[in-house]
């Protein structure tokens, strides 16, 4: 095995790792804001598994496409939900 085989062989396994992580924030997560946190994450780290097989089209498209426009939507679905600020506010 060269170098270069086991470099990609590292990142393919980070990127893994990322994803495999951030999906898991994603279910786990308390808070809407970090679940979509762990979102991003996840779709960043199928980007970059898509860049190593070679796909740069791919990966262009899924951050376009997925974090741009569903983020987007979720961080503004964040912003206008109504928090609750203390436990008085609804009592």
């Amino acid at each position: 095995m060269d170098v270069a085989s086991a470099t990609e062989t590292i990142i393919f396994f980070v990127f893994a790792t990322i994803t495999i992580l951030g999906a898991l924030g994603l279910i786990y997560a308390q808070r809407v804001a970090h679940s979509m946190l762990s979102l991003i994450f996840c779709f960043m780290a199928v980007s970059g598994i898509f860049i190593l097989m070679g796909a740069e089209f791919l990966a262009a498209i899924q951050i376009l496409v997925y974090l741009a426009s569903v983020g987007l939507v979720v961080l503004f679905g964040i912003m206008l939900t109504r928090r609750q600020i203390q436990e008085e506010d609804f009592e």
